[in-house]
């Protein structure tokens, strides 16, 4: 599989949705093979480098290609080989819509997200006072 496209939508603000993904103390609550997420800077605009460790100990590197507020991020490998895309679509005033798309130009996606991630974003989302 060459690229994975899910959406969910989460009842929440776009930008409270937004905030909460971006955050890298937030990653590791809910992308379980994710176990510390760092950034080289604040606040997140393109050219900030995010670099997680799995639970192996193995650390990734992704450089923010695109980033427009509250709308939409891209996070790209080192190689360049693989990128990451998360819109946010305000639904209305309290609902968002989260279209998370991954791609590779060579070879197989290794780990894509299933929509079981994407439902753990939602539960913690909504279970925030």
């Amino acid at each position: 599989m060459k690229s994975n496209r899910l959406t969910i939508k989460i009842n929440k603000p776009a930008p409270e949705v937004f905030a909460f993904t971006l955050n890298p103390a937030n990653t590791p609550s809910w992308i379980s093979s994710i176990v510390k997420e760092e950034v080289n800077e604040k606040p997140t605009k393109i050219g900030t480098i995010y670099r997680n460790q799995n639970q192996n100990g193995k650390w990734s590197e992704y450089t923010v290609t695109a980033h427009e507020e509250n709308k939409l991020f891209i996070f790209t490998s080192g190689d360049g080989n693989y990128s990451v895309k998360y819109t946010f679509i305000p639904i209305d005033n309290n609902a968002t819509e989260i279209e998370y798309y991954e791609w590779v130009t060579q070879g197989d996606l290794e780990e894509p997200f299933t929509i079981e991630v994407l439902d753990k974003l939602k539960s913690i989302l909504e279970g925030l006072g």
